[in-house]
């Protein structure tokens, strides 16, 4: 059984909990590093790693690593490498990547001497003199950070936060792999009731919902590994069927959200009911001026606007402070705020009980967790 090194980038402030992930899916030598989670697993664990993350944002096989100050050294290091392994003749292999703090900081030009040196590679293993390039893609990523060069293959295709759900969103959607991650530092249970009074397009009360049901977010998508003739077709099935059978059904869950937005209400209901998930999911039109959560045991996760332009700061602050009004304390109540604003617990009015930091795409937010009475307390996680 061939063993495969595999990295998954994920968003800032997610690695622990995407580590712990793939632990808990049997997924052997997990590393935390900043930015991503590197691991080792057979080509099953790359389909169920593909199928049953929540955190990360892709999963890619590290084909080889080493050192390129000159265009020679990253030609020669990339020709080294057993590409024949994994491309076949007929394969396309485009090229993608980045480099931080290198000599080699042209993007295009590495783009360009990475490609000649895989072709060189292929050449001399085939015995051809051109490719074709019409059967699947096989992409390749490299990135390059003070001047150590990875090589890597793309087994995912479409970023993972791509569930398939959400075709439409309003304007200013949560990534779904973050809204996964808030759900599982807010600590989801088959018996939560949880509220969003920011619905949005929903994404907060569905990730919830496939956390609570032990949902894997890609059962309902393709995979660009599947097309690999270097993979097994049949392990695809046999992991999808694996993830059917852990999903709880008949739960006491449920996901109750609002929005003064009508459109953003149906398309929350629409988003639900692609994810598979209606029956846990309701939404209405309402104001977070009038919400109140139930006097018992529940959960309140939002990501409410915050603007860029400094009206609307202003009218978000004036937000956080009613939410600090309506967002009482006691019963068992508790609550789980991402927001970018350095003085949101000013606004809210009270010092939230945990923190973290969490990066909103390039936006670094915190997570303010309110789970004691009036919210006290003040620990920061990092």
């Amino acid at each position: 059984m061939q063993t495969f090194t595999l990295a998954a980038p994920c968003l800032f402030g997610v690695e622990g909990i995407a580590a712990e992930e793939f632990r808990r899916m049997g997924i052997e030598n997990v590393t935390a590093e900043n930015g991503r989670v590197l691991f080792t697993g057979s080509a099953e664990m790359i389909a169920r790693a593909n199928i049953c993350s929540r955190f990360a944002e892709r999963i890619l096989i590290v084909v080889g690593t080493f050192s390129a100050a000159t265009f020679d050294d990253l030609f020669e290091g990339v020709k080294a490498l057993p590409w024949e392994n994994y491309i076949r003749q007929d394969d396309a292999f485009p090229v993608n990547g980045w480099s931080i703090d290198s000599a080699l900081h042209s993007i295009p030009d590495c783009q360009s001497i990475i490609k000649k040196a895989v072709v060189e590679r292929l050449k001399q293993r085939y015995a051809v003199v051109r490719f074709a390039e019409t059967g699947p893609a096989i992409r390749i990523r490299f990135s390059i950070h003070k001047n150590n060069v990875t090589m890597m293959i793309d087994t995912s295709g479409d970023g993972l936060h791509k569930r398939g759900y959400r075709a439409h969103a309003n304007a200013a959607p949560i990534k779904e792999t973050l809204a996964a991650a808030i759900c599982d530092l807010a600590r989801i249970y088959p018996d939560t009731q949880v509220f969003d009074p920011f619905c949005g397009s929903g994404t907060i009360l569905i990730e919830a919902a496939l956390t609570a049901t032990k949902t894997a977010p890609g059962l309902r998508r393709r995979f660009a590994a599947e097309r690999f003739g270097f993979l097994d077709e049949r392990i695809w099935q046999v992991e999808r069927t694996r993830a059917q059978d852990l999903i709880l059904h008949h739960i006491d869950f449920s996901a109750q959200g609002f929005d003064i937005d009508p459109a953003c209400v149906a398309l929350t209901l629409e988003n639900a009911k692609k994810a598979g998930v209606e029956r846990y999911v309701k939404a209405s039109v309402g104001d977070v001026r009038h919400f109140t959560p139930p006097a018992c045991r529940c959960l309140t996760i939002t990501n409410p606007p915050y603007g860029e332009r400094l009206l609307e700061v202003r009218q978000a602050e004036e937000l956080y402070t009613i939410m600090g009004k309506r967002f009482v304390g006691g019963e068992g109540r508790k609550y789980a705020i991402i927001s970018p604003h350095d003085e949101f617990e000013t606004y809210f009015g009270r010092t939230a009980d945990k923190r973290r930091k969490l990066y909103n795409g390039m936006i670094r937010c915190r997570l303010y967790q309110y789970f004691k009475n009036g919210g006290k307390n003040h620990e920061e996680i990092f």
